[in-house]
């Protein structure tokens, strides 16, 4: 026995990178990518008070940025008369750090604010991080967010076409603000506390993203708020006798562009119009991300003690309660509602801010002008999601081992001993289940006694952990209870997470009132019937579906996009394109791209259709139903806008059938703080990417490639590269065959499957975000979903991430080849009587103002992960996107090339995707493997070419031309440009 064990500590050393020995103790010491970033706030704070550094004596002290240190290179700027602030400022950006120095008379734990006023473009949220005497004191101090208010550009709904109320357009508000450094995910309803010695200590402000003007630093003790009873003190003053109502879809501000109006299709709800759209209320699933804060003005005639209500609609999908905190004139007034719970209901009602036993609380109004305001507050989930998500990762670490252990590959007729090999196993699951089957009895308590998804998800993975432990030498064959799979405790636990930082909230109305019976909240039901079969006979007349008639004359437009991305479109076609031109266009919401095929066998098709995939133009173009877009004379002008790459799917023969409207790009991302600390350079060759792997994996990380995102079929997005990069090429000159078994070809195909068989890089990963985010991929090549994904849903490591140009081959001359596709979306027209007429829409649909606006547009209104990748380079560089990512990106398009269709592309595809397979899961020889593709392919390109007209009984009647970069390039007038 003695010897088993010996022998599965070894084994378990061997199988964890993560370890090494000690020297002198033996003891394992952990050097996971968790020690190279800070611990998380919960614990140093835990750790602060444990040891007694809590509050201490009243302190407050403004820092002139007059003695910052570090701004030789900033500018400081005297704002007083341009800014209207007393003394002088600075300026503050690109990554720079200004420090200053503060004096305490007492050891112990102090808040850190700043005056600042935001500049530049503010959709993207102006970002910095927190040093105290040289070193981050915990990882949250690596983020810290310098929000900005916003408001409607004007205040009156403006009406659309169909005489429906639109989303106004949003401003920042530009003025001077004051902020204490606050948890950017705000799990923590405080603001955060930094522990300053005795003495003189430095404290660092570091640029992440952004640009504002920085005015005083404060450092200030610990600020209490009082509770209810101190609050009212001994005050019986009754309430005013009044009422007060405001519409919620009219605010004063909020602190997200995003956070809007919804138009409700309810007589339940104030104002409302049976024939038509109005945006009667406030808030829903644009209100919903922890720290997100809307202001309303009320105007009290007389001072004194008031009621608050909401008529609030709360029906998140789990079932969950969702948390506000009150501020009234900007300060949270008591205790009992800085964390105020919204509970869930089917329909709409009125919540009175009252004590548990249902006795309102009166809150003290000054006479004229007072503030109210709610901010979103996900902290009462914050021990939760925190114990979730220390379990998660120690599922992952010893999912990771056990598929070490087993070699990933079972043999159902083999017994494992998995508790001798990994001990402790079963106590550490056992251990898990308690954990959570705490947490699940707190997520019930705060929730009121309801028992919500997240509460049943809990439950089912502590009977999962429980079960498991109960027969841990089954783990190995039950992983897909454990973490793989849909219904792992690993994912419903993700899952979990995730839904428990949603907090929507939909308000109709705001009452500021005494004991005045407040209106119902909903309608009779009398009321209600009535109105439903009212608008049973107005939905008969819904025009919003690419069915619809359409006036003569007017250029009808299918859109393959979400509701909110036609609407906006239509809006700005109505106010400025149909105005300047002429020309009516009426947009249709396309329900999928296949209808025109059908359409177009019908002889029903648009004239214009946008936002299609980049393939489908060719299958309709040699069909005869496309427009030659190079028959307009401004094509060459209008063409120039775009990466030349990206016409290559576009071309039959010599015509162009379409526009680039959207671009992917592939790029490679890198995780800055951990390659950072393990020294890691960023490669810029596939030499350099082979170079790092050993570091990498010996520390249990590994390098993504897009190959791993695909599962059985691998799409041309992620093979083509390597033949293109290696100076192999997949189609002969002229059409009749392809060149996947040249030796350029050949080289690139062999280390493309060399990264899996060779050099053991991930077969598959079904998400390359998660697992970036995570840590255990920390360098990779991603396209734009996972730019948008790190951007808008990955806060806690902003600033920390950082991307560069994809790896590729070095040339004799010193350069490298970098060839990557880029396949997205694309507009065509169809042949019809209106030609030109849509030729005028799409020009000014991809023309690089109309861009801009457009892409501003959808940010502001609807949030970050509204991103627009326009496919217009010029409009591309003018985005609301971090200078050095544009940089990045615009670099790599340069070295953009999407493969040319052919009719017998498809084949090509698949037998690339057939190649990889047989080399890295059967052994075969590469160049059998591709011999056999090229006799398969063959055989489907004569058939393909006879189909269409190009060969007769085997033999070529008129060659296939292969469009070129450099004939794009011809034909748009750029050749001579380089």
């Amino acid at each position: 026995m003695k010897y088993k064990a010996l022998l599965g500590s070894l084994l378990l050393l061997l199988l964890m990178p993560h370890t090494t020995i000690h020297a002198e103790t033996g003891d394992l010491i952990e050097q996971s990518t968790e020690q190279l970033i800070e611990p998380h706030y919960r614990l140093v704070l835990n750790e602060w008070e444990n040891n007694n550094l809590g509050s201490t004596a009243l302190f407050e002290r403004a820092i002139s940025p007059i003695s910052f240190e570090n701004t030789d290179e900033l500018q400081l700027v005297q704002a007083a008369k341009s800014y209207g602030y007393n003394d002088s400022v600075v300026y503050w950006d690109n990554e720079q750090t200004v420090s200053f120095e503060v004096e305490v008379n007492q050891s112990g734990l102090y808040e850190i604010g700043f005056d600042y006023y935001p500049l530049g473009d503010l959709i993207m949220p102006i970002e910095g991080a927190i040093k105290v005497n040289g070193e981050f004191p915990y990882f949250e101090s690596r983020r810290i967010v310098f929000p900005v208010d916003w408001e409607n550009e004007v205040n009156k709904f403006e009406l659309d076409r169909y005489n429906n109320e639109i989303v106004p357009n949003q401003k920042p508000i530009e003025r001077w603000y004051q902020m204490k450094a606050t948890d950017a995910k705000h799990f923590h309803a405080r603001p955060l506390k930094f522990y300053l010695e005795a003495g003189k200590n430095t404290i660092s402000l570091s640029n992440l993203k952004g640009e504002m003007l920085v005015g005083n630093a404060y450092i200030t003790s610990l600020k209490q708020v009082p509770t209810y009873q101190e609050y009212i003190g001994e005050s019986n003053q009754d309430v005013v006798s009044t009422l007060y109502t405001i519409e919620a879809e009219h605010p004063l501000k909020k602190n997200s562009s995003y956070i809007r109006p919804f138009a409700v299709n309810s007589i339940s709800v104030y104002p409302y119009d049976t024939k038509r759209s109005l945006l009667n209320s406030f808030g829903g699933e644009s209100w919903s991300v922890s720290g997100d804060t809307v202001t309303w003005e009320i105007n009290a005639e007389e001072e004194g003690y008031y009621h608050l209500s909401f008529k609030a609609f709360q029906n998140k999908q789990t079932g969950a309660p969702v948390f506000r905190t009150l501020l009234v004139n900007g300060t949270i007034p008591f205790q009992e509602v800085e964390q105020y719970r919204f509970d869930n209901s089917k329909k709409w009602y009125n919540e009175t801010f009252s004590d548990e036993s249902g006795e309102p609380y009166k809150f003290y109004l000054n006479k004229g002008t007072n503030t109210l305001t709610l901010k979103a507050d996900a902290s009462p989930f914050g021990r939760v999601i925190f114990t979730v998500e220390d379990i998660m990762k120690g599922i992952e670490q010893l999912s990771l081992s056990i598929r070490k252990l087993t070699g990933n590959q079972l043999d159902q007729n083999r017994d494992w001993n998995i508790s001798e090999y990994i001990p402790g196993i079963e106590e550490s699951l056992l251990e898990w289940a308690d954990l959570l089957e705490q947490e699940r009895t707190y997520l019930n308590e705060i929730s009121g006694g309801k028992e919500s998804t997240e509460s049943v998800s809990l439950r089912i993975s502590v009977d999962k952990l429980k079960a498991l432990a109960n027969k841990p030498d089954e783990i190995p064959f039950r992983l897909s209870e454990l973490s793989e799979g849909s219904n792992s405790a690993a994912q419903l636990l993700g899952n979990l997470m995730i839904d428990l930082q949603k907090q929507p909230l939909l308000l109709d109305r705001i009452y500021v009132h005494g004991e005045e019976e407040l209106p119902k909240a909903n309608a009779s039901f009398f009321a209600r019937a009535k109105d439903s079969i009212v608008n049973f006979y107005y939905s008969f007349t819904q025009d919003n579906m690419a069915v619809s008639n359409v006036e003569e004359g007017t250029v009808e437009v299918w859109v393959n996009r979400p509701r909110q991305f036609v609407d906006l479109l239509q809006h700005m076609l109505d106010q400025k394109f149909t105005p300047e031109t002429g020309i009516k266009v009426k947009l249709s919401l396309m329900p999928s791209e296949n209808k025109l095929i059908l359409a177009s066998a019908a002889n029903s098709q648009p004239d214009l259709a946008l936002g299609i995939s980049n393939w489908l133009p060719y299958e309709l173009a040699i069909r005869g139903a496309a427009v030659d877009l190079r028959q307009f004379d401004e094509f060459a002008t209008v063409g120039q806008q775009f990466s030349p790459g990206a016409f290559l799917p576009l071309i039959v023969e010599d015509s162009v059938y379409a526009l680039p409207e959207t671009q992917d790009f592939f790029v490679q991302f890198y995780r800055k703080d951990i390659l950072d600390s393990l020294n890691i350079p960023v490669p810029d060759t596939w030499d350099d990417v082979v170079s790092i792997l050993p570091e990498l994996q010996r520390y249990g990380l590994n390098y993504y490639t897009p190959i791993a995102g695909a599962v059985a079929f691998k799409p041309f997005q992620t093979t083509a590269p390597y033949i293109y990069q290696f100076g192999g090429d997949l189609y002969k000159e002229d059409g009749i065959g392809t060149l996947i078994d040249s030796e350029e070809a050949l080289r690139g195909i062999q280390f493309m499957t060399e990264l899996n068989t060779i050099y053991s890089t991930p077969l598959q990963v079904p998400n390359f975000y998660n697992h970036f985010r995570y840590s255990t991929l920390p360098i990779g090549i991603g396209t734009f979903s996972e730019y948008v994904q790190l951007t808008a849903a990955a806060p806690e490591i902003s600033g920390w991430w950082d991307i560069s140009l994809h790896p590729g081959v070095k040339q004799e001359d010193g350069s490298v080849a970098r060839w990557a596709t880029g396949s997205a979306q694309a507009s065509m027209i169809f042949e019809g009587d209106l030609k030109e007429e849509a030729w005028e829409v799409l020009k000014w649909w991809m023309s690089t103002e109309t861009q801009v606006e457009y892409a501003r547009s959808l940010q502001t209104l609807y949030g970050p992960e509204y991103m627009w990748n326009t496919a217009n380079l010029h409009a591309f560089n003018r985005l609301p996107w971090p200078d050095e990512f544009k940089a990045t990106i615009l670099e790599q398009w340069e070295h953009l090339r999407e493969v040319p269709k052919t009719p017998y592309s498809y084949m090509v595809e698949r037998e690339i995707s057939n190649v990889w397979n047989k080399v890295v899961f059967d052994g075969e020889n590469i160049r059998s493997a591709v011999d056999d593709s090229v006799i398969t392919i063959d055989r489907e390109m004569r058939r393909k070419l006879e189909e269409f007209g190009y060969m007769e009984n085997g033999k070529v009647v008129k060659p296939y031309t292969i469009p070129t970069i450099e004939k794009v390039e011809r034909w748009l007038g750029t050749d001579n440009e380089k």
